[in-house]
């Protein structure tokens, strides 16, 4: 897939710029061709001599180079390439990214280019975390900016969190991911549940739950990249809404159950989503007061069971449903057991106890049951399951077609 390619690597200042070796290193195996702008901040981290031996090319740096300029002008060195990928992506250049500068050739040629990019972002969890990072991200992804990882773990400064750069394989498969035209899932349509319910006690209050809907909307995201007409019933989530997906949002389970409802008939349903079991019965109109020495009384009604009302839709049952199991302990058997308890299809089962990281977290294993027996999968990011999974679902759809 990448036989003849041209990728224009730019390497930011931060110290997973190491890991911008081995991904040259890779993709020249495949038969691409790879230009480097090193940043002054990259340069601090591996030096041009390293990415010029693994290129086998000059590497840029620099942009009032009367040399660079003559051989190769940063306009044209922007557009010259089929993609640009961004490893690592410090928030620096996210920010500078996001405001437009152009203050260095890296930054010039990002501006410069009419080709699509590819960032893989890299920092410290603090500044991940940071509402203006996550704000810029957002700004880049609207204007069709792809963003692989980061990944959660240990980090070079001592903390641990979300923010380490994604490892060069998975940067390496978003790259062919992008260069892949093809839409396996073109003509189908989709739905996709995604985060946590807010369940109402009184005006101020709510039963939730930790989910993020960071797997769900990934899902969401991967779904409408493989050409599947795309809709997210979203609960409530601080993430942006996927590029190219429709996106209902939502409150409680009876809302999300009736946007499902109304969605149907869709071909692919996944119901990502963490409902909460149960709602307040007896809702207060005003807020509980806190009255010392008494506790109040909140007497709990169960939700309704979006995943089995989808499986019992007479005539209206999506082709392939596909349901979480969010499991705490012994979750292969316990994801089987409900596999047959909702009529669903396929089962996804995470373990998302305390010490997993799940809830929150970048990344996630599952392990897939259907009615041939189960197939466990390595720990992943989320952006990386989704695609997984609908690689999974293509198959089957195309199988199930041919049959």
């Amino acid at each position: 897939m990448l036989q003849g390619k041209r990728i224009l690597l730019i390497v930011g200042g931060g110290i997973a710029a190491y890991k911008s070796l081995e991904l040259v290193r890779r993709l020249r195996e495949r038969g691409a061709s790879v230009r480097s702008i090193l940043t002054r901040a990259g340069g601090e981290f591996v030096t041009p001599l390293s990415l010029s031996a693994l290129t086998e090319d000059k590497v840029y740096g620099e942009l009032f180079s009367l040399t660079d300029e003559a051989e190769m002008g940063h306009i044209q060195l922007s557009r010259d390439a089929d993609l640009l990928v961004v490893a690592p992506a410090t928030a620096d250049l996210l920010a500078k990214m996001t405001a437009g500068m152009a203050d260095d050739l890296a930054t010039t040629a990002l501006l410069a280019t009419d080709k699509a990019v590819l960032a893989a972002p890299a920092m410290n969890v603090r500044m991940w975390e940071h509402p203006a990072t996550q704000a810029n991200l957002a700004t880049l992804r609207a204007r069709g900016v792809a963003f692989v990882g980061p990944g959660e773990g240990a980090m070079a400064c001592g903390e641990f969190g979300p923010g380490r750069m994604a490892e060069p394989a998975e940067i390496l498969a978003a790259i062919e991911a992008s260069f892949d035209q093809s839409k396996p899932l073109q003509g189908f349509s989709a739905l996709v549940t995604s985060g946590p319910t807010h369940e109402p006690i009184d005006p101020v209050r709510y039963i939730a739950n930790r989910s993020s809907g960071r797997q769900g909307h990934a899902i969401a995201e991967a779904l409408a990249a493989a050409g599947a007409q795309t809709l997210l019933v979203s609960g409530p989530v601080t993430l942006p809404d996927p590029p190219g997906v429709e996106v209902v949002h939502v409150e409680s389970a009876q809302e999300m159950l009736e946007a499902c409802m109304a969605a149907l008939p869709v071909d692919i349903a996944v119901c990502a989503a963490a409902v909460a079991d149960w709602r307040v019965a007896g809702l207060s109109e005003q807020k509980l007061k806190k009255e010392a020495g008494r506790l109040p009384e909140l007497t709990l009604a169960e939700n309704p069971d979006i995943l089995a009302t989808l499986s019992k839709a007479e005539g209206n049952r999506p082709r392939l449903l596909i349901g979480f199991a969010a499991e705490t302990e012994q979750v292969a058997s316990h994801a089987a057991a409900k596999r047959q308890r909702k009529g669903c299809d396929w089962i996804l089962a995470n373990d998302v106890g305390p010490d997993s990281g799940t809830f929150g977290g970048s990344d996630n294993q599952i392990t897939l049951i259907d009615e041939q027996g189960a197939e466990a999968w390595p720990k992943l990011d989320k952006q990386a399951v989704a695609r997984r999974l609908v690689e999974r679902i293509a198959e089957q759809l195309a199988g199930s077609a041919r049959s």
